[in-house]
């Protein structure tokens, strides 16, 4: 059950020129499921990515590492079902074999080529039915295919995720559109979580290097469903150059911001649909902290409440048992935190009332206040350090009965 989303509007989500999918029927894990999609991107586009930090990191992510830096690259090719992870050599060469036979059905070379597989990690890839799979991806290619390749996507996934937007720069309409994938292993960090936006925007490489880091950070590095980083996940900026504005390669300049704006703001719609639609997830919550010394301080603590089971469960059941809110910010690791100086503020779309201050319990917080604010299906938990003026916010949400169902199920 998806907290306050819903499936994306075909006709909402913008054509970008110099890109193309299309999506097949590969039978890789199940029958009957559209689990294999390609990407086709016009010659000269621009390809940025960041990938996880999981030192098991699969044979596709290994490849995309190897192929990225090389530039010039032509197409993506996303398999759903297995992970290709935990496969050793002959993952590397599966992975290596879907390349060369997409670039065959394309023109292009090998290295053009950039893979991505999502699934059950530990189990080999059946490349034939993959690479057999293709010619029919490859036939289905169209400029308006993002709808279908959001589902295509999907695992574990109730809805697809995909947004679009446009931006004006340099006098030109620049469009935008994205899609990811995702619902548990979610704590991302390079960045199982798959992410793609794509504009027709001119952008040097060395901006576009740039920006995919700024834009996984602020967004896909800022959440958590249950804290566990994947073997596979991958984030992908496309940067076509067929909108017809001046390249940008002036990072102070006005063009740039504007584009920063927009794929940031893209990114973390794309990455909060994750959140929302975190297995068994009925509560989308925020975690602010302020006050900070360091950004990077204020993400310890906010990850720390973000991902405590305790914290989690008590939303679930919106039980104010907000000492748990508490213990989790104690053991986030600021050894020097003075904890009589910290606030907390527990809040809703509709009101926000402070929960701790001085040490403990607010003076004026009513319990039947929390259990009123908790009710709601969109919460905030906000946390002044009072230490700094460093800010960090992760988006999180609720653990319940059926996040043990969807994962003990998840192989059958």
């Amino acid at each position: 059950m998806a907290v306050n989303l819903s499936t994306p509007n075909p006709a909402d989500l913008l054509p970008v020129p110099g890109v193309r999918l299309g999506v097949a029927e590969a039978g890789i894990r199940k029958a009957n499921r559209r689990d294999l999609t390609v990407l086709e991107l016009a010659e000269g586009s621009r390809v940025a990515g960041v990938f996880t930090k999981n030192r098991f990191c699969a044979a596709p992510v290994q490849l995309c590492k190897e192929h990225l830096p090389q530039g010039g690259i032509r197409a993506l090719v996303i398999n759903t079902g297995v992970a290709n992870a935990g496969t050793g050599e002959s993952g590397l060469a599966h992975a290596r074999q879907t390349c060369a036979a997409l670039a065959t059905e394309l023109g292009v070379a090998p290295q053009q080529v950039l893979p991505f597989s999502t699934g059950v990690i530990l189990e080999p890839l059946p490349v034939d039915r993959l690479v057999a799979g293709l010619p029919k991806a490859v036939g289905a290619l169209r400029t308006d295919g993002w709808f279908d390749a959001a589902h295509a996507i999907m695992t574990t996934d109730t809805l697809a995720k995909a947004v679009s937007a446009q931006v004006q720069i340099g006098g030109r309409s620049v469009t935008l559109t994205g899609m990811s994938k995702g619902a548990g292993m979610i704590k991302p960090n390079m960045a199982t979580m798959l992410g793609y936006v794509a504009c027709d925007a001119a952008v040097s490489q060395p901006l576009l290097d740039e920006l995919v880091k700024e834009a996984a950070d602020l967004s896909f590095n800022s959440i958590t469903v249950d804290g566990d980083t994947s073997t596979n996940d991958s984030f992908i900026l496309i940067a076509t150059g067929q909108a017809g504005n001046a390249e940008i390669v002036d990072a102070a300049g006005a063009d740039y911001k504007a584009l920063r704006d927009a794929v940031v703001s893209v990114a973390i719609r794309l990455a909060q649909a994750i959140v929302r639609d975190g297995e068994g997830a009925t509560k989308f919550m925020t975690i602010a902290v302020e006050g900070g010394r360091s950004r990077e301080e204020c993400r310890q603590v906010a990850y720390a409440v973000a991902q405590s089971p305790l914290v989690k469960t008590a939303f679930f059941a919106s039980d104010p048992n907000l000492g748990r809110i508490l213990a989790a910010v104690g053991y986030a690791g600021v050894d020097d935190l003075d904890v009589s100086a910290l606030r907390v503020w527990l809040g809703n779309p509709d009101e926000s009332v402070l929960v701790a201050e001085h040490g403990g319990r607010a003076g004026s917080y009513k319990e039947e206040a929390g259990a009123r604010i908790m009710a709601h299906a969109e919460l905030t938990v906000r946390i002044d350090l009072a230490r700094g003026d460093s800010a960090a916010t992760v988006w999180t949400c609720d653990f319940s009965y059926d996040y043990v169902k969807i994962n003990a199920d998840y192989r059958s």
